[in-house]
């Protein structure tokens, strides 16, 4: 293959990022995902829009499937949002919500197939979903999840915690922030700077061999 041919350059891309990290150390695994935990309560820090550019310029370049893309973002920051947005919690949750320096929601476009000649250019697979919309939709719920667990370990990667929120109405936050529009809310997720001193001890997990198997 010619040097300049793009799938050359990809799989030399590979190699060479192979080469030069062959995985994460157990200090960033930990920061990530062993030793990081969802928070409630936060300090009076913002985040700012650098930083909800670098979580989104991380989470764009995860996989999905034929690069589909279909998670939609909204950052609550204002006072008016979140009001807005305190609508559709559980009344346990609004006080985690209104404290947080910035909750995204995280949504999902059921139209995403529209944008696939840009995003999968190999070829036109846009009939795969434009009359099953069921099949659209559970493509887009599937891979906006995915999305949004990316989201919160670029998150933590850039040195925020996170706090991710299934206890609210759907129907509520899709109707106040995507009314009109083909966007679907899936969960939320408080972004900030945590107080530490609303933990409780770790819950337990399963080990290995309570829910996996090799054959």
């Amino acid at each position: 293959m010619n040097d300049k041919d793009p799938r050359s350059a990809a799989q030399q891309e590979v190699r060479a990022l192979r080469q030069r990290i062959t995985g994460l150390d157990q200090d960033s695994i930990d920061l990530i995902l062993t030793a990081a935990r969802s928070h409630y309560a936060w300090l009076d820090k913002p985040v700012p829009d650098e930083m909800l550019h670098r979580i989104f310029d991380i989470v764009k370049m995860g996989s999905t499937s034929m690069n589909c893309c279909p998670a939609r973002f909204v950052f609550i920051r204002t006072p008016e949002a979140k009001e807005r947005l305190a609508k559709s919690l559980k009344p346990a949750n609004v006080p985690k919500v209104m404290s947080a320096p910035a909750t995204a929601i995280i949504g999902y476009d059921t139209e995403f197939w529209r944008e696939l000649l840009k995003l999968f250019p190999h070829e036109d697979r846009r009939g795969h979903f434009s009359d099953k919309p069921e099949h659209a939709e559970d493509t887009a719920f599937r891979n906006s999840t995915l999305q949004g667990a990316y989201f919160m370990i670029a998150a933590r990667a850039i040195g925020l915690d996170i706090g991710p929120i299934s206890g609210f109405s759907n129907q509520i936050v899709d109707a106040e922030f995507f009314a009109g529009t083909t966007t679907k809310s899936n969960f939320l997720c408080n972004i900030g700077y945590a107080d530490e001193s609303a933990l409780f001890q770790r819950l337990p997990r399963f080990a290995f061999d309570d829910v996996c198997e090799t054959l």
